[in-house]
């Protein structure tokens, strides 16, 4: 049997954080989940949420570490060894401040960007070169509001734009799934640059 599809959105669990910036990986996988009309289920062993669902063809696993961020590689891994998966049947979802609201970029490989969901993933696994969505959340303008200006909840405005971008992400999966990767970030990418 082939290895499943791991589709796994960052976030911090709990009600406090639901509706904050930083919980953009999370919308994400929600959206996802709600798209297939299937329930995220608590695996504690796994220290996640699962779903295993069928997506365009595709096994896939839609994984929201029930970790708080900065622990979430402890999940990834976990659910990589339990389902026997490598880095290149990996996307992981997450905010990103360098991008503005309303903005989504598929990436291949790279470095964590300083970000702390993406730290403790690249802590616990050897192959960095995975597929990352990075969603806009835009930037306070000064490091010293990072933290609470990611902690803190969107504008209308910012949550509005932040949700067409994942809707945008979500209409490209399919040619992501199929290893078009090429294909997949040229129309998400070329989307908002023609203001379409």
């Amino acid at each position: 049997m082939s290895m499943p599809f791991l589709i796994v959105g960052l976030g911090n669990p709990g009600s406090r954080y639901s509706e904050t910036r930083h919980n953009a990986g999370f919308w994400f996988l929600e959206r996802l989940a709600e798209n297939c009309a299937v329930r995220l289920r608590p695996q504690s062993r796994l220290q996640s949420e699962i779903a295993r669902v069928e997506l365009h063809g595709h096994d896939c696993l839609l994984v929201r570490p029930s970790t708080f961020m900065n622990h979430s590689g402890q999940a990834v891994r976990a659910v990589m060894d339990y389902f026997r998966t490598d880095a290149a049947s990996l996307l992981v979802a997450y905010d990103e401040l360098d991008l503005p609201p309303g903005v989504a970029r598929l990436k291949q490989g790279g470095g964590h960007g300083g970000h702390n969901g993406m730290r403790d993933i690249f802590r616990h696994t050897t192959d960095h070169d995975f597929l990352r969505l990075r969603i806009g959340i835009g930037h306070p303008g000064s490091k010293d509001a990072v933290t609470p200006y990611v902690l803190g909840r969107a504008t209308s405005e910012q949550e509005r734009l932040m949700r067409e971008a994942i809707s945008d992400a979500i209409d490209v999966l399919p040619q992501v799934l199929d290893g078009k990767l090429s294909n997949a970030m040229k129309a998400l990418h070329t989307e908002k640059e023609n203001g379409l």
